[in-house]
């Protein structure tokens, strides 16, 4: 078994590339060897700022025979009267084999010719080659170059290649613009700390990694990541805190460096007045440092920050204090805009939202906080809040905008709301006030925390959706991947808060009025706006309840209806509804109940459809006629019905779903005596009235289960 190495050698690659080039070769480079019948014991992948390099460890010599079989032509038009017609003449000759060796078999579309070939297997250097330069060409990547007229397009300039079988060098060429890059086995150590500037040889390509890090550099990813985590705590730990590793910003410094030594650097005291927020925003997002916190109040800032740097660790106090100037002026330059910022009252940004456009046609972000503001009443109202919590609704609705024109915010846009928290609390706004403004941007993603606060929840909502119904009302729906407004996420974040918050809400009713509004402020407004908003929250609801919640989805549909008014409004009507439903429909699949019940339910409901029953009804004495009864099993039937009634009732309104199937399950077996016990009947009798009358039995019972889902839509376990 042999190893093989490629080395990627370039100038400073961006980390976002390296992270994405190690992936896609993880998972490219497997499948491209299985599809040569090669597999390997090993596939390593490593890369840091200056190569990209694969080893592969445990590669036969050469491919194994193997013997392939090829469908050709019909028969019927390979042969005609037992003689080889030109198809299959021309297939022999395809195939390199006489028209002799073609063989006639049955498969599932008939008749076809098939020849069976015996096929030597290549020299694995031989196919390496040629998959070496699919696997650089291949790569994707944002903002890729050219080099002159060539036609290869990579993140940054190729230097040099190196190509290892073992230890015999791979002969392979790239056209890198006028230059030519032949591998070769020299690599390249640290730019400062290698004491071969010349280049590294590689014996091995199973020595690679050795080699590099004696040329001080880690070309192992994880490692390097492992040691950065080490380093930053342990530095934090001397200064007597607790480091911040963001897992983002961890991996973009892993790869940002060659061999990492954290390096501890300080600023100034007085610079601790700023919010917490703002320091380590410029340190994570602008600079990339480490935030310190103090080891007994994780909130409470160290006047400390970590960075790791890619130089040489003799000169660490001269880089900490290089990067203690830069950080600095950027603090003091927060430190101004905090100050400017807090002389003014926080209501007193609100008129220059007439500044900032939120869309072209919808006019300025003042404009919305207008529609923000009504949309939060009508919510109010619908919760039928107390008095305080409805002004602190409105004073929030009311600001929650107003930083956006703040110089902190203008520079740092990351701290929209966050900021307008802090001024809230400096301009003597209410605290409930000051935290709904923070948290009505929550969740900012898919993995973000929801607002805790009613006032934040209910400003939350209503921004979603008055950015929702406008963007909508433009006609701007979201395509395929393409979603410049977030309104999925827009969307999840609603269902999401009124799930988490338990919160009445009549989602219908408020699309209803938010439509009716913008539809009056711009009549051009398609007429299908509602009804599209209605199924795009179908779609959210129906994602969110598999995706999340993990119900499955024939579930799912019994809950919100297959191509069904009815249910679509119910849900959208109560959310809180839909949502333990469709739970308690998994519990009770995953505990047997379903399957008691499934057979005979889902039989009524296909069959009720053959029916006039509407799918309200749940009294049995409007719609059956016991005087057109003929066996004992239909009277049993409707006697069920009749008790059944009460229960359905109670579980409607309690929204106690178990009561329900405990009475589908107590009525079960008459109504599997009604379909094939000895006095079972035929539904589909020849007398009209007795057929429908039979109908209404089923339609009844259909009924009593819809109150819970469609089983129609479920599938049998």
């Amino acid at each position: 078994m042999a190893t093989f190495l490629l080395e990627v050698g370039t100038e400073e690659l961006p980390a976002s590339f390296v992270s994405s080039a190690i992936a896609q070769w993880q998972s490219r480079i497997p499948a491209s060897l299985a599809q040569q019948s090669l597999t390997p014991q090993a596939v390593r992948v490593y890369g840091t700022p200056r190569r990209l390099a694969v080893e592969i460890e445990g590669l036969p010599q050469r491919q194994s025979d193997r013997t392939e079989e090829v469908k050709g032509p019909p028969a019927s038009a390979a042969f005609k009267d037992g003689k080889p017609t030109p198809a299959a003449v021309g297939f022999a000759r395809k195939q390199g084999v006489d028209v002799e060796s073609l063989s006639i078999r049955d498969t599932e579309k008939g008749e076809f010719v098939f020849v069976t070939q015996q096929i030597s297997g290549r020299q694995t250097p031989e196919i390496l080659r040629e998959l070496v330069s699919e696997w650089i060409e291949n790569l994707e990547g944002k903002r890729f170059m050219r080099w002159a007229d060539g036609e290869l397009r990579f993140s940054r300039p190729i230097r040099w290649l190196v190509a290892l079988f073992d230890d015999a060098v791979l002969p392979i060429e790239l056209t890198v613009g006028s230059q030519t890059v032949k591998s070769d086995r020299l690599s390249y150590g640290h730019r400062v700390l290698s004491q071969h500037p010349e280049g590294v040889a590689i014996p091995r390509a199973a020595d690679y990694a050795d080699c590099l890090r004696r040329a001080f550099v880690e070309v192992d990813a994880q490692r390097r990541e492992a040691d950065i985590r080490q380093q930053v705590e342990a530095a934090a730990k001397q200064v007597g805190g607790r480091a911040e590793i963001p897992e983002d910003l961890l991996q973009e410094v892993t790869n940002l460096v060659e061999w990492p030594t954290a390096v501890t650097g300080n600023f100034d005291e007085e610079f601790l007045i700023l919010p917490s927020e703002v320091t380590t925003m410029v340190m994570i997002s602008h600079q990339r440092y480490f935030p310190v916190f103090n080891l007994e109040n994780d909130r409470q800032l160290l006047p400390y920050f970590i960075t790791v740097s890619n130089g040489d660790p003799a000169k660490s106090e001269l880089i900490a204090k290089g990067n203690e100037r830069v950080i600095r002026a950027r603090l003091a330059d927060g430190e101004f805009f905090y100050k400017a910022d807090c002389e003014k009252p926080l209501e007193s940004f609100v008129p220059q939202l007439e500044t900032v456009t939120f869309q072209e046609k919808l006019g300025s972000v003042r404009a919305k906080v207008d529609r923000l503001v009504s949309i939060a009443d009508t919510i109010a109202d619908e919760l039928q809040l107390e008095i305080e919590t409805r002004q602190h609704i409105q004073r929030a609705a009311y600001l929650c905008k107003a930083d956006l024109v703040s110089q902190m915010v203008y520079e740092f846009p990351e701290l929209q709301g966050i900021m307008g928290e802090k001024y809230a609390r400096v301009s003597g706004e209410a605290e409930a006030v000051a935290v709904a403004i923070s948290e009505h941007y929550l969740p900012r993603g898919a993995d973000d925390d929801l607002p805790q606060t009613t006032v934040g929840q209910i400003v939350g909502l209503a921004d979603r959706l008055d950015t929702l119904v406008c963007i909508f009302g433009l006609g701007m729906l979201p395509s395929g991947s393409s979603d410049p407004f977030a309104l999925r996420r827009a969307a999840n974040a609603i269902v999401n808060i009124i799930w988490a918050a338990d919160l009445p809400l009549n989602l219908n009713n408020l699309l209803e009025k938010t439509t009716a509004s913008f539809t009056h402020d711009y009549p051009q407004t398609s007429a299908d706006l509602l009804s599209q908003l209605q199924d795009f929250f179908g779609q959210r609801i129906q994602t969110l309840l598999q995706d999340d919640r993990a119900v499955d989805y024939d579930l799912v549909n019994a809950v919100l209806g297959e191509d069904d008014p009815e249910y679509r409004e119910r849900v959208l009507t109560d959310l809180l509804d839909a949502r333990d439903r469709a739970l308690f429909l998994q519990s009770i699949r995953a505990n047997g109940l379903l399957d008691t019940i499934y057979e005979t339910v889902n039989r009524s409901t296909r069959l009720a459809k053959q029916g006039t029953l509407n799918t309200q009804e749940l009294e049995p004495s409007k719609f059956v006629q016991p005087d057109l009864f003929e066996k004992n099993s239909e009277q049993a039937f409707y006697d069920a019905l009749v008790t059944l009634v009460p229960k359905t009732e109670a579980a409607k309104a309690d929204r106690n779903y178990q009561q329900l199937i405990d009475a589908l399950v107590e009525i079960n077996p008459i109504v599997s005596r009604f379909f094939d016990g000895e006095d079972s009947v035929l539904v589909m009798d020849s007398n009209p009235k007795i057929k429908q009358n039979r109908l209404n039995l089923l339609g009844l019972l259909r009924n009593h289960a819809r109150v819970l889902a469609d089983f129609g839509a479920i599938v049998k376990s």
